[in-house]
C-alpha cells in the first residue's frame, strides 16, 4: 500500500509521466523480490543499507553499469525520501550512500556542416513519410525539444502569427520557444501534405504516420539515426545528440546559458552548464583571438 502510495504521489503531485511511473514501479517490485528471493522476512520499508548494498552487489553480477545501478539507487532514495515524509520511517537507510563513481559521458554534436548538409532535400525521399522524417529532423534541430516533446505535439500548439511554438515538457511545465522562418513554413507545408493526402489522424497530433497515427519513439529514433548516417560518421546518432547540437551551436554563436537553459526546458542552469563542454574548443578560440595580452604577445 505504501508503494502504491509513493506512486500515487509522483503521479498526481510531482507529474511524474507514465513511463517514468512503469520504471519506478518495476525497480521498486526488483528490490522487493530479491529481498523475498533471499528469504529475508522484511519488507522495502523495513530495508537496512546492508540489504541494498548486497542488491547493488547483484546487480553488478548482473552485468549492469554502474550508472544503471545508480538509477536504481536513485528509485529507492527517492521513495524512503517519501517515506520520511509521511513519517512511515524515521531515518533513510541511505542516507549516508554515496553514488558509484561513472565516467562522465561527453555527448559529440553533430558539426554544423553535417546538419547543413543533411538539411537539403536530396536524402529524403519524395512522399509523405520523406518530408514528415525532414521535418522532424529540422524541427529537433530548429527547437532543441526532447522525443517525447515533439510526439506529444499538437496543432493548436503553433501559433504561426507569433511564430511560437507551446511545448509540454517534464513536470507538465509549459514553455514557449519562437520558430524561425525556414521551420515555420516547413510545418505549414508538413499540414499541407497531410490535407493533400487526406490523412486522416486519430487525434490533434501533428506527427501522425499515413494512417493518422501517433508516430513511435522507435520510429522517431530510427529516422535520425538513419538519415545522420548519411553524412555523419559518429556512432552515437540520436535525436539528444541533436538536441545537444541545438545548445552547443547557440553557445558557440554567443548564445546566453540563461536563454539556453529555458528553450531547453531545464529546472537549473547547471544542467545546461552540461553543454558548455562540447564548446570549449570555441570558447578557448574566442578568448585567444580577443584578449589584449593575446594579442599583445602575437
Amino acid at each position: 500500500m505504501t508503494v502504491r502510495a509513493f506512486l500515487d504521489y509522483i503521479s498526481f503531485e510531482k507529474k511524474y509521466s507514465s513511463n517514468t511511473l512503469k520504471a519506478y514501479k518495476k525497480n521498486l517490485d526488483d528490490f522487493e523480490k530479491f529481498i523475498l528471493s533471499n528469504n529475508l522476512d522484511i519488507s522495502i520499508e523495513k530495508a537496512t543499507y546492508k540489504e541494498i548494498r548486497s542488491w547493488m552487489v547483484f546487480l553488478v553480477e548482473l552485468g549492469n553499469s554502474k550508472r544503471t545501478i545508480n538509477r536504481k539507487i536513485s528509485v529507492l532514495a527517492s521513495y524512503y525520501k517519501f517515506l520520511l515524509r509521511t513519517e512511515t520511517i524515521s531515518i533513510s537507510p541511505l542516507k549516508e550512500h554515496k553514488a558509484l563513481k561513472t565516467e562522465k559521458k561527453v555527448v559529440i554534436p553533430f558539426s554544423k556542416d553535417e546538419i547543413n548538409k543533411l538539411m537539403s532535400d536530396d536524402y529524403f525521399s519524395d512522399n509523405y513519410t520523406g518530408f514528415l522524417q525532414q521535418t522532424i529532423i529540422k524541427l529537433f534541430y530548429f527547437t532543441g525539444i526532447r522525443r517525447s516533446e515533439l510526439l506529444a505535439l499538437r496543432i493548436n500548439d503553433f501559433d504561426f502569427s507569433q511564430s511560437l511554438i507551446k511545448v509540454l515538457g517534464k513536470g507538465n511545465k509549459e514553455r514557449l520557444i519562437p520558430l524561425l522562418p525556414e521551420i515555420r513554413d516547413q510545418i505549414k507545408s508538413l499540414l499541407d501534405y497531410q490535407n493533400v493526402d487526406k490523412i486522416q489522424r486519430k487525434e490533434d497530433l501533428l506527427f501522425v504516420n499515413n494512417n493518422g497515427k501517433k508516430l513511435s519513439t522507435a520510429f522517431v529514433y530510427k529516422t535520425v539515426k538513419m538519415y545522420f548516417g548519411y553524412v555523419s560518421s559518429k556512432i552515437k546518432r540520436s535525436p539528444h545528440v541533436l538536441r545537444h547540437s541545438f545548445a552547443t551551436h547557440l553557445l558557440d554563436q554567443g548564445a546566453d546559458l540563461n536563454a539556453i537553459k529555458d528553450l531547453l526546458g531545464h529546472n537549473s542552469i547547471a544542467a545546461t552548464q552540461h553543454y558548455t563542454k562540447s564548446s570549449m574548443a570555441k570558447i578557448q578560440e574566442v578568448y585567444k583571438k580577443a584578449h589584449p595580452k593575446e594579442k599583445k604577445n602575437n
